[in-house]
C-alpha cells in the first residue's frame, strides 16, 4: 500500500516549477499558510500566498512529510531523495464536520533495537514509546451508523513477510509479524505494508456514541525465541474520517 493516495498528487518537471505546491484537491486553488513538517529532520515550513514551499532537507531513506491546514484533513506522504528532488503538487482534501483528528504527531513503537536493513530505519526519529499506542476519542451519535474509517496518514518500518517480499526492507534471515489494529478491544486489521493513507473500516457494531478507543500494536521478530524482539515502526497522522 506504499504511496496509495486518495488525494491528488502530481509530479512536475523542475523546468516548470522551482518549488513544490499545496493546492485544494477539489478546486485546484493554492493553499497559503499550510504547515509542512518533516519530523525526522526537525524541519518545518509554511506555504506562501501561492501555496508554494521548498524542501530543504536531504532524504537518506524514506521519510514522512506531513501537511496540516485548518479546515483540511491531515495529509502525509512518504518520500525519498528521488521523489523530493522533483517539485510536488499535492492536493489536500477539506474535512467534514464529523471527521476526528486523533493525533498529528509522529510515534515510534518498538524497543529501539533494530538493524540498518530494517525498513526505513535510517530515518527513525526519537525513542520508542513502547510496543503499542492507545488513544481514546469521541464519536458523535449521528455518525455511528455511517461509514467510518480509521486513517493512518503514513507508516514506515514494517518488516513483515509481505513487506520483505516487495523489497521494502533488506532483511533476508527473518521477518516480523504485522502490526495489529484494535478498536474498542477488538482486533480489526493487520498492517502488512509500509505506505500512506491506509484506511481501515470501523465495524458499525463496535462504534459507540461517545468514548471509543483505538490501539496499534507493533509486530515481533518471528525468529527470536529467547525474548520478544519488537519490530520498530513509526506512524503519523491518525484520524477517523466519515463517508
Amino acid at each position: 500500500m506504499r504511496n496509495i493516495l486518495i488525494l491528488l498528487i502530481f509530479l512536475s518537471l523542475p523546468a516548470f516549477a522551482a518549488s513544490s505546491q499545496i493546492i485544494d484537491q477539489k478546486t485546484n486553488t493554492p493553499i497559503p499558510n499550510a504547515k509542512v513538517y518533516i519530523p525526522e529532520h526537525d524541519y518545518t515550513t509554511y506555504t506562501d500566498e501561492n501555496g508554494r514551499f521548498d524542501l530543504n532537507a536531504r532524504f537518506d531513506d524514506d521519510s514522512i512529510i506531513s501537511v496540516q491546514k485548518e479546515g483540511y484533513r491531515p495529509f502525509s506522504l512518504t518520500v525519498n531523495d528521488q521523489l523530493a528532488a522533483r517539485p510536488l503538487v499535492i492536493g489536500i482534501e477539506k474535512s467534514n464536520l464529523q471527521d476526528i483528528i486523533i493525533d498529528t504527531e509522529l510515534f515510534h513503537l518498538g524497543d529501539d533495537n533494530f538493524c540498518k536493513e530494517s525498513a526505513n530505519s535510517g530515518e527513525f526519529k526519537g525513542r520508542s514509546i513502547g510496543p503499542f499506542y492507545t488513544k481514546t476519542f469521541n464519536i458523535q451519535q449521528n455518525a455511528i451508523m455511517k461509514k467510518n474509517y480509521l486513517v493512518i496518514g503514513s507508516i514506515i518500518g514494517i518488516d513483515s513477510l509481505m513487506a520483505r517480499s516487495l523489497n521494502q526492507n533488506s532483511i533476508t534471515t527473518s521477518y516480523a509479524t504485522p502490526p495489529e489494529v484494535y478498536f474498542n478491544g477488538q482486533k480489526i486489521a493487520e498492517i502488512r505494508l509500509n505506505g500512506d493513507n491506509q484506511k481501515i473500516r470501523l465495524p458499525n457494531n463496535l462504534v459507540r456514541a461517545g468514548i471509543n478507543e483505538v490501539t496499534i500494536k507493533t509486530g515481533h521478530n518471528v525468529k527470536q525465541v529467547d525474548h520478544i524482539d519488537y519490530d520498530d515502526i513509526e506512524f503519523m497522522n491518525l484520524s477517523v474520517q466519515t463517508e
